[in-house]
């Protein structure tokens, strides 16, 4: 049997090119990254989750050092200004425009589009806002960023905006950091579920979890998550909110970020697949086998070394069939759940 083409529930390639020297056109070649089209190819990636990310002014390098070490608590960056926003957001669905015209993306609004493009000569994209800094109290951008495509948003990265709290990059530490949703977040729920806009509960602290758990009427979803019971770090999951998002008919994305793989939470590469396994194995006993899927956060996050590039997906394919799992629940696994739980959260 043809190995499953993979559908991601995040990357961050828009944030790669953003500001970059090299273009979109860049994608079409190799570098220095991820996500490339002659690597999707070779690698079976059909395509995913673009997200739309404004960068925090932290100090990467200091960062990434301080979340190698056996426990670490990085405060929250500041909020961002809707105008800065703004533009950013803008620039970047320019270069997503940008890839669509040049053939590397086909743009998905349905999951009829969804279907059609998966194996097609595009990666199959979704465009999701990770963080809704650009967005008013009033909603009304929320409204014109649906009419150009938007499809899927998170109200919060790890910060603060109008709407909610993130979680900190804190480890050991639960999700238990803040306060949840304001009142304008609320509001941002229920357009969101009345639009047929998913929403995207990764980074959302616990309180804005549950928040949303009671606010909304659509499956519960985490793109890019894993297991707290393996992982104990702030921005994974406890048993209890996968729980409820198995109630819900909802799904989670297995995050390849090594730093919420690791029992350790340390950022460093060298963590193997089995660990991998061990957390979709736990997700898949608390959620069932239709409620789970891949969000590796490609372009965005430090990922195991043995997958630097969606090139690299065949040895994360060949270790789940060598784990035991057979044909039907690859498929589910490599992108079928994600149409499924799509048909519920755009419908």
């Amino acid at each position: 049997m043809r190995a499953p083409l993979i559908f991601d529930g995040h990357n961050d390639l828009l944030t790669r090119l953003y500001g970059a020297p090299d273009g979109p056109e860049s994608v079409g070649g190799e570098g220095q990254g991820a996500i490339f089209a002659p690597a999707a190819r070779e690698g079976g990636f059909a395509g995913g989750f673009f997200a739309l990310w404004v960068p925090s002014h932290v100090d990467v390098i200091a960062k990434m050092a301080a979340m190698q070490g056996d426990g670490y608590d990085m405060p929250l960056p500041g909020m961002v200004p809707q105008d800065e926003a703004t533009k950013v957001v803008n620039d970047q669905i320019a270069i997503f425009d940008d890839l669509v015209r040049l053939g590397f993306l086909t743009q998905c609004r349905s999951v009829g589009d969804l279907r059609a493009a998966i194996g097609g000569d595009g990666m199959a994209a979704i465009l999701h806002m990770e963080g809704a800094e650009a967005i008013g109290p009033d909603l009304t951008e929320l409204d014109d960023y649906y009419d150009r495509g938007l499809r899927s948003l998170g109200p919060v990265w790890s910060r603060e905006t109008i709407f909610g709290h993130g979680v900190p990059f804190r480890f050991p530490s639960t999700g238990d950091t803040g306060p949840g949703l304001t009142d304008a977040g609320i509001r941002l729920v229920r357009r969101c579920d009345k639009l047929g806009i998913m929403l995207d509960l990764s980074h959302l602290n616990e309180a804005g979890f549950w928040d949303v758990a009671r606010t909304s009427t659509r499956p519960l979803v985490a793109t890019h998550s894993n297991a707290h019971a393996i992982s104990p770090h702030a921005r994974n999951l406890t048993d209890a909110q996968l729980d409820a998002i198995a109630e819900s008919d909802g799904m989670v994305g297995l995050n390849f970020a090594v730093a919420f793989l690791r029992p350790d939470g340390r950022m460093r590469a060298d963590v193997g697949i089995d660990v991998m396994l061990r957390h979709l194995d736990h997700l898949i006993d608390r959620l069932g086998e239709n409620r789970v899927g891949l969000g590796s956060d490609y372009d965005g996050a430090m990922v195991p070394e043995d997958l630097t590039s969606v090139a690299d997906l065949p040895r994360l394919r060949s270790a789940m069939r060598d784990h035991g799992y057979d044909d039907a629940l690859m498929e589910k696994l490599c992108h079928g759940n994600w149409l499924r739980v799509l048909e519920k959260s755009w419908a």
